[in-house]
C-alpha cells in the first residue's frame, strides 16, 4: 500500500513518473550519469531545462516578453520579492499559512509592507475572502 503525503513541500507522484525517475537514476538519456550528477552547463542539462521552461510557459500561458526563473531557496524568494518588486516601496499581503507569513515579515524590512487579509486567527485553516478587499492603489503588488 502507498502512503499518500498531503503536507506542504514534497506530495504524491505518480508511480509511472516515480519509475521512469528510477530507471534514469543511473544513466538519463543515454548520457551515462543521473541528472543529479550533471552539469548545470551540460548540453543535456540545458536541454531539460529548455523543456522545463517551455512546458511552464505552456502550462501557464506566460508570454515571451515575461522571464522564467529557477531559483533554488524557498524563503530567499522571501526577500526576492520585495527587493525586486518593491519600487515604490509598498505592498500588500494576504496571509494565508505560515510561509506567508514569513514573507510579509521579510518584506517589512523593504519596505511597508500591509495585511490586507488574514486566516491566522483560525491557525490558517481557511483561506480568507478576498473577493472585496481594500487594496491601496498605490501598492506594488499583492502577495
Amino acid at each position: 500500500m502507498r502512503v499518500y503525503n498531503f503536507s506542504a513541500g514534497p506530495a504524491v507522484l505518480p508511480e509511472e513518473v516515480l519509475k521512469e525517475a528510477a530507471d534514469e537514476m543511473l544513466d538519463y538519456n543515454g548520457t551515462g550519469m543521473s541528472v543529479m550528477e550533471m552539469s548545470h552547463r551540460s548540453k543535456a542539462f540545458d536541454e531539460i531545462i529548455k523543456t522545463a521552461e517551455q512546458d511552464i510557459r505552456d502550462l501557464m500561458n506566460i508570454p515571451s516578453n515575461y522571464k522564467v526563473l529557477f531559483l533554488q531557496g524557498a524563503s530567499q524568494q522571501f526577500a526576492a520579492v520585495p527587493m525586486n518588486m518593491m519600487k515604490n516601496k509598498k505592498a500588500a499581503y494576504i496571509i494565508t499559512g505560515q510561509w506567508a507569513k514569513k514573507a510579509f515579515s521579510e518584506a517589512k524590512i523593504y519596505g511597508e509592507a500591509i495585511k490586507i487579509a488574514s486566516s491566522e486567527d483560525k491557525t490558517f485553516s481557511y483561506i480568507p475572502d478576498c473577493s472585496d478587499l481594500d487594496i491601496p492603489e498605490d501598492v506594488d503588488y499583492v502577495y
